[in-house]
């Protein structure tokens, strides 16, 4: 390797700013920690740097303040990537959210709110109706920076849908972006993804590609030639980096559930074993990314009850469809096993959709979610209302029972995305079933404090609750990203 790295410079003040593009082979090639990766990288140097994906499709999302002073919701890679860049995150980085209800229906969120017309509009009827905003995002920020890094989504040769393209290259001819192309090479025939990819694009748009990047590579890199200068000679364009595997990196995935190895506690001595409950339209998973960093933590994603046995505390997290979800965990016998783990005595911590399902009975007269009875660990019903609740707050828990009480009086920052609106059973509880609300309308728990049930997203987030939970606390962001930017200055440099 040569010691020069091979990324490109803007020159500070100089407007509009420069693009750089992240493109992918393929989903979970690695775009979203790559990008992330550049944000850090630029800012360490000294740019202003603003991260940009035109159309995030994912039930991750984070609540930011819009222009006009409301609060609005983008997708968490974009708002990790802001950080990042040491910039604050706004809905321009993200335009376009797609957060899926089922296999073929997604809800639209477009500047941070949720729009119908565009929710019930079919998939490549969008593009004229969004382009013009998501071309004035981008612009709007290029003004603004030094340098603008780019994600793109799946893959840029999904040729089935170039017509309608508003995210890959599309984005890219607008800017005039320097693209580089990553592929997930652990997952094998990283050579032929990155010359397939290469060769299905049209000639402006090959010349657009500036490198290729081979992520997630464990082994000998000299075992590497002579493929990436054969790669060279058939398209013109130099592999640029060689990213090694990064387990433990300390942010969430984008597109999945995370495993074991990517515990900072692999290997050692368990204290606490978590189950979260991964149901098929699961949503903000990543607020659980802090949890792989404690030390004695293990975290096990349940699909079946037999892997809630053994588990000392349940999750139910969020969810997008939260009436579908709770039909599917009857299917698996997981309502059950969740019941049966309350009654033991052990801890079940239901969050938004979690907390919604902990109840009685979830009432839909909009055609928002669905109808369903609840799993009746809280005496509480949810109706869900035509608007969604969206904003961040700042919080004080309250005094809550022993196996919580550490978290007594602790200040949070957390966040709230949801449509539905929770309330104590009144019959219920005038036949003596009660339940606390210990925040009005957003926090509930069980009269012995087994079963909780709030919300709140991003608790986990909070270093003060890592402490009182566990005795110690994750790294911060800002050591991750740290650690990123130093990482691309000896990654990125020209493999022979």
């Amino acid at each position: 390797m040569t010691a020069s790295i091979q990324l490109p410079r803007p020159v500070p003040g100089q407007r509009p700013a420069l693009c750089v593009m992240v493109l992918g082979t393929s989903s979970g090639a690695g775009k979203s920690w790559v990008a992330t990766a550049l944000c850090a990288w630029y800012r360490a140097q000294g740019y202003r740097v603003a991260p940009f994906k035109a159309q995030n499709m994912s039930n991750n999302a984070r609540v930011v303040a819009t222009p006009d002073g409301k609060w609005g919701e983008i997708g968490t890679a974009q708002y990790l990537q802001a950080l990042a860049a040491g910039v604050v995150p706004d809905v321009r980085m993200n335009p376009l959210l797609l957060k899926p209800e089922a296999d073929t229906r997604s809800q639209v969120v477009l500047l941070g709110q949720v729009d119908e017309a565009l929710s019930q509009l079919p998939w490549r009827g969008r593009s004229l109706r969004v382009w013009p905003q998501i071309a004035q995002a981008l612009d709007a920020l290029r003004a603004e920076n030094d340098v603008v890094v780019i994600e793109g989504a799946g893959s840029p040769a999904e040729i089935n849908l170039h017509s309608s393209d508003v995210v890959n290259m599309r984005v890219a001819r607008h800017c005039g972006a320097h693209c580089l192309l990553v592929s997930d090479i652990d997952r094998g025939g990283a050579f032929a993804h990155l010359y397939g990819t290469w060769a299905l694009l049209p000639a402006d748009e090959q010349a657009l590609i500036q490198g290729f990047v081979l992520n997630k590579f464990r082994g000998d890199a000299a075992l590497l030639a002579p493929a990436p200068q054969m790669l060279q000679e058939r398209t013109g364009v130099p592999t640029v980096a060689c990213i090694p595997m990064q387990f433990q990196h300390g942010l969430p995935e984008e597109d999945g559930v995370f495993d074991d190895r990517s515990s900072a506690g692999a290997g050692q001595a368990v204290h606490t074993t978590i189950a979260i409950v991964a149901y098929p339209r699961i949503s903000n998973l990543d607020e659980f990314q802090p949890l792989l960093q404690v030390p004695g933590v293990r975290v096990v994603w349940a699909r079946t009850p037999a892997q809630l046995a053994g588990a000392d505390w349940v999750i139910l997290p969020g969810s997008k469809a939260t009436a579908a979800d709770l039909a599917w965990m009857r299917s698996q016998g997981l309502d059950a096993a969740v019941v049966a783990h309350a009654a033991a005595g052990k801890r079940v911590l239901g969050i938004c959709g979690g907390l919604q399902m902990l109840g009685e009975a979830l009432i839909d007269l909009h055609g928002v979610d669905g109808n369903a009875a609840g799993l009746g660990l809280l005496p509480v019903t949810t109706l869900f209302a035509q608007e969604k609740t969206v904003q961040r707050t700042e919080v004080r828990l309250p005094a809550l029972p022993a196996p919580w009480q550490a978290l007594e009086g602790m200040a949070a920052s957390v966040y709230e995305i949801h449509h539905g609106r929770t309330a104590p059973h009144t019959a219920m509880q005038a036949a003596g079933q009660t339940v606390v609300e210990a925040v009005p309308g957003l926090l509930w728990h069980s009269p012995d404090g087994v079963v909780l049930g709030c919300y709140w997203h991003g608790l986990f987030e909070n270093q003060a609750v890592l402490q009182a939970l566990w005795g110690t606390a994750a790294p911060s962001l800002e050591t991750v990203f740290a650690r990123m930017a130093e990482g691309v200055g000896r990654w990125f440099q020209a493999v022979e």
